[in-house]
């Protein structure tokens, strides 16, 4: 039921968010020109409107809800993974080290080069980030945030640094909004880059609901259950990078998705991961979808890159639910 109305939340959403903007769109509108790209024969609609729809708003609208729905199913399995409720997809510096590596080719004007910058700078952070938790001692969750966090600062200052340095005139307004998070440029190549990410290493995430239930009773139980539990967790943990690394790439660094969607979503579903993680999947793209919509529209002509808008949202609805649960719940 809640899959069904989640698939039917994101449909909706998809059309009505295409509708809205300066030049105003019908619905049906939407649906048509849709259809008519897909090959389906309808009526047709103005050239003018069809390019607004098909060019324009399409890939932006369908761009944010592929990431909202990566950053979403990636918190929640780092939660799980970590069993810290405070985890999110960016634990482990893949935020900063995408940052870096887009800033640094945004600076160079290679920007047709941002996503593989961004998506290789990703993986750098990851792998620096587990070669440090590994060195001197046996790799743990622990040890890994640790090292994750350490990595974070280190690429945040080589950012700050080659802003600072280089960066003149216009060039610190197109960073910030990258930077704070923003599917302004989004095209076709955006929505495949998100959606094949998103479609591979999402439909394993869900695979793995049933082994993600026995890491909620603790390593040892999930031994005792026939899982191998530094496989399993490092196998996981390196997806949930990768997905983290190719929503980066296309929309820079968007807080408060996986970090809130999780907690709220649970209270729903429940614990269990195969009701859990599509669930919060279709609520990430929901979501993200409304919140780039307000960023876009709410004070037009002018955008807000759309992770102000994440973080004005969600950090009141954090408030709400650490309230609700109450301190033990989280510790």
């Amino acid at each position: 039921m809640l899959v069904g109305g989640g698939v039917l939340a994101v449909v909706l959403t998809v059309l009505v968010c295409v509708a809205i903007g300066p030049a105003h769109l019908g619905v049906g509108e939407v649906a048509r020109s849709i259809a008519h790209h897909l090959g389906l024969d309808v009526a047709p609609v103005p050239r003018l409107h069809d390019a607004i729809v098909w060019e324009l708003r399409l890939p932006r609208v369908l761009t944010a809800a592929a990431v909202g729905a990566g950053l979403a199913l990636s918190g929640a399995v780092m939660q799980s993974l970590t069993r810290n409720p405070l985890a999110d997809p960016y634990l482990l510096g893949l935020s900063s080290g995408a940052s870096l590596g887009a800033v640094a080719v945004l600076l160079l004007g290679v920007t047709l080069l941002l996503p593989v910058a961004a998506f290789a700078g990703a993986l750098l952070a990851l792998t620096a980030t587990l070669t440090l938790a590994r060195s001197g001692g046996t790799l743990t969750p622990s040890r890994a945030v640790l090292a994750g966090l350490a990595v974070s600062q280190l690429c945040a200052a080589g950012t700050s640094f080659v802003v600072f340095w280089t960066a003149k005139g216009d060039s610190y307004q197109e960073i910030l909004a990258w930077i704070l998070g923003s599917v302004a440029g989004a095209t076709w190549q955006s929505v495949a880059i998100a959606g094949v990410a998103l479609v591979g290493v999402g439909t394993v995430l869900l695979t793995s609901a049933v082994r993600l239930d026995a890491f909620a009773f603790g390593d040892t139980a999930a031994a005792a259950l026939g899982i191998d539990v530094d496989r399993t967790r490092w196998t996981l943990m390196t997806l949930v990078a990768l997905l983290t690394g190719a929503m980066v790439a296309v929309s820079g660094a968007i807080g408060f998705v996986g970090l809130v969607l999780p907690h709220a979503v649970s209270a729903l579903t429940g614990p269990l991961h195969r009701r859990l993680l599509p669930v919060v999947a279709l609520a990430g793209a929901v979501f993200l979808t409304w919140a780039d919509t307000l960023a876009r529209t709410l004070f037009a002509p002018r955008e807000l890159p759309v992770g102000i808008v994440t973080a004005l949202v969600g950090v009141p609805v954090f408030v709400v639910l650490l309230r609700r649960r109450g301190g033990a719940a989280w510790t």
